[in-house]
């Protein structure tokens, strides 16, 4: 007798799928057809998405005024300081908790117009240098001139002050008088 050859074990013979079978494509993972979806990836996404909208939703709805208003009533204040050379200035400005605005080595000529709220004092001081020379200060409120000050000499100083009104009801923004704001 001749030999007789056995045929090649299948993958059926094995008790797996044959690859190119029909059966085989349905039973094989996804990830060995080439498409396995990243799911953490997928996750980060709609996070960052659902962030984006958050921020979108609340820029929508965060729809309360801003005015434009003062909290405080305020006046106008003018400083002007005159001179030739540099000096350092202080003066108030539109600040409700008082602080001060301090410039250094300003030019002079210098003049501003300022709000300053009702019951700060306005206020501007000069400081000259050690160079020294001459430098004068002048406050006007409401258009009104208060106070003239002069500064000699080295390191000079002069200050001035004037007086506003505290305003009529402290308990909210009180309205603002005729010219006011």
């Amino acid at each position: 007798m001749p030999p007789t050859e056995e045929p090649e074990p299948s993958a059926a013979d094995c008790g797996a799928p044959d690859p190119a079978s029909p059966e085989a494509k349905s039973t094989l993972p996804e990830s060995a057809a080439g498409r396995r979806v990243d799911r953490r990836g997928i996750a980060v996404g709609a996070l960052l998405l659902a962030a984006c909208a958050g921020l979108v939703v609340y820029g929508v709805l965060d729809t309360e005024e801003k005015s434009a208003a003062p909290k405080w009533p305020t006046a106008s204040v003018t400083y002007e300081v005159t001179g030739e050379g540099t000096a350092d200035l202080t003066y108030q400005a539109r600040s409700e908790s008082g602080t001060a605005v301090v410039v250094h080595r300003v030019p002079l000529p210098w003049k501003k117009t300022v709000r300053v709220p009702l019951g700060r004092p306005p206020i501007v001081t000069i400081t000259l240098d050690a160079k020294g020379g001459q430098a004068r200060c002048a406050l006007a409120v409401r258009g009104r001139h208060v106070q003239t000050a002069t500064a000699y000499g080295s390191y000079g100083r002069a200050t001035c002050q004037g007086v506003l009104p505290a305003p009529e009801n402290t308990s909210g923004a009180a309205a603002p008088a005729q010219g006011e704001s």
